[in-house]
């Protein structure tokens, strides 16, 4: 069954948290992660392992630049910035495959806020400023990867990033899971129904390899998505 996370739902996890002294509030939607996981929680390296949290990077704030062991989108929900050397705004959406050092990113006067989707368990960021991190990267056989904005067409490892409106109750089927690695659904705007329930704005879904092709049905007001499928596994290192 697809991993479901009603924004709704989620909303009691907001909290405040910090990484390597830039302030944000941070949601968790998604199994856990370094500021949620419990003494021996740590999922297993290399499954399949679906994270999801939404950052509210305060105004002002820069994450410097970093990189994780897993792949990674990125989806800009509100406010502004500046994230390596591109501007920034809602509905840009971000791809960093795993040991792909990336960013800054810098928050504008209205915060940065964005989500972060990952298909696989990752212990934090690492941070380019410390050398130790910088020779771990360099002991890693791997090959960067980086985009940022959407990637429509199915590549042949199955990776793809695709932003599309959905008119009021009509519905629309999503790539077939198996071709990628793990795809997440993120509502922009409007709402989606699934179950017999309203899963509006700023909700996620995510889709197993092994599971059927997920369909989209959107609510009364129409639904902006974005669905993102994850390269299959070691094909961005």
């Amino acid at each position: 069954m697809p991993v479901i996370a009603s924004a709704d739902t989620v909303r009691a996890t907001r909290r405040r948290a910090s990484s390597n002294g830039s302030q944000f509030w941070l949601t968790s939607y998604v199994g856990a992660n370094r500021y949620t996981v419990g003494a021996g929680g740590q999922p297993t390296t290399g499954a399949i392992y679906p994270m999801a949290f939404l950052v509210e990077q305060d105004s002002g704030e820069v994450v410097g630049a970093h990189y994780h062991q897993a792949d990674q989108f990125q989806v800009i929900v509100g406010g502004g910035g500046r994230l390596g050397t591109h501007d920034v705004a809602p509905a840009a959406v971000h791809f960093a495959g795993a040991w792909s050092a990336y960013g800054p990113l810098r928050a504008g006067g209205a915060g940065l806020h964005y989500f972060t989707l990952r298909n696989g368990w990752d212990p934090g960021a690492r941070y380019m400023e410390f050398p130790d991190n910088r020779a771990r990267l360099r002991g890693v056989a791997r090959r960067h990867r980086e985009v940022v904005g959407e990637t429509t067409a199915i590549g042949a490892d199955g990776f793809c990033a695709r932003q599309f409106r959905i008119v009021a109750d009509a519905r629309e089927d999503g790539p077939e899971p198996a071709a990628g690695a793990g795809q997440f659904w993120l509502v922009l705007s409007g709402s989606l129904q699934h179950g017999g329930a309203v899963l509006p704005a700023r909700s996620c879904v995510f889709v197993h390899p092994h599971e059927a092709a997920f369909t989209a049905v959107a609510g009364g007001e129409g639904a902006e998505v974005m669905v993102m499928q994850f390269p299959r596994q070691g094909s961005a290192l």
